[in-house]
């Protein structure tokens, strides 16, 4: 895969173009616009959804996508190391948790997708191990943490807005798997669950955030605008690595 694909976007013009900034109606709705390029629309989610992909090639997505799920804490952290706010730390750090739980009657996202890795059908270690996780996939999604991590705190807030799109992928998984695919414990799907109120949330705090501060100048909307992009194209590339590394698995099954 081409680093440059995925590679962030050049940041800001340090100096205004003058040009006024968008009403927060206008911002917002360009910000939700970018829908059409959330990964729903890829044609290995597409598949999922319609019911086409076999066990095999299912399992492979949860198993690639536990690499996604146990880097979000890492990507908050760093936003949280990067911000000097309090108040947006205090709200911030419920992201982590929601993650890596709060004990064992919270055990978080990432224990919920494991059992989601056993309702299809994986072992445990099958995916905690992430001996199935593609390099491509790896190089994705570690993109995005490196984003986190090395520009301001302020565009990784506004990168996270895909989140902005998240629970109606969330519901299609509640609502299509037990028919489409019905040898799927139904008990594995409490991730979906679960994100459906939590990614509202998020949306409501990081929305917030990003049509205050960004709506200081033209400039740094359309900068918001570029990073919601960036992480829009590192969950394309992740389907996209997906979906070629589950047809390299059905190739090498079918040579052998």
């Amino acid at each position: 895969m081409d680093a440059e694909l995925i590679a962030p976007p050049p940041a800001a013009p340090a100096v205004d173009d003058g040009e006024a900034p968008l009403p927060h109606e206008e911002f917002e709705a360009r910000l939700r616009g970018k829908s059409t390029r959330y990964h729903i629309h890829h044609p290995f989610h597409v598949m999922m959804a319609e019911g086409r992909l076999t066990p095999a090639q299912l399992r492979g997505w949860v198993a690639n996508r536990f690499y996604y799920q146990v880097s979000i804490p890492l990507k908050d952290a760093a936003i949280l190391a990067n911000c000097p706010e309090r108040e947006i730390r205090r709200e911030w750090i419920q992201r982590i948790l929601d993650h890596d739980g709060r004990g064992a009657d919270d055990p978080g996202g990432i224990e919920a997708w494991i059992r989601l890795g056993e309702a299809v059908g994986l072992t445990r270690e099958d995916v905690t191990s992430l001996r199935l996780v593609a390099p491509a996939a790896r190089f994705a999604v570690d993109a995005y943490v490196n984003f986190a991590r090395r520009q301001p705190w302020e565009e990784a807030v506004a990168s996270s807005l895909t989140e902005l799109f998240a629970p109606h992928i969330h519901q299609q998984r509640i609502d299509t798997w037990p028919q489409v695919y019905p040898w799927v414990d139904p008990a594995g799907l409490q991730y979906f669950r679960n994100r459906l109120t939590q990614a509202r949330r998020d949306v409501d705090h990081g929305l917030r955030f990003t049509l205050e501060h960004f709506s200081r100048s033209r400039a740094l909307q359309e900068r918001a605008l570029e990073v919601l992009q960036f992480k829009l194209d590192v969950l394309w590339a992740l389907a996209d690595a997906i979906m070629l590394d589950q047809c390299e698995i059905e190739i090498r099954g079918a040579k052998a």
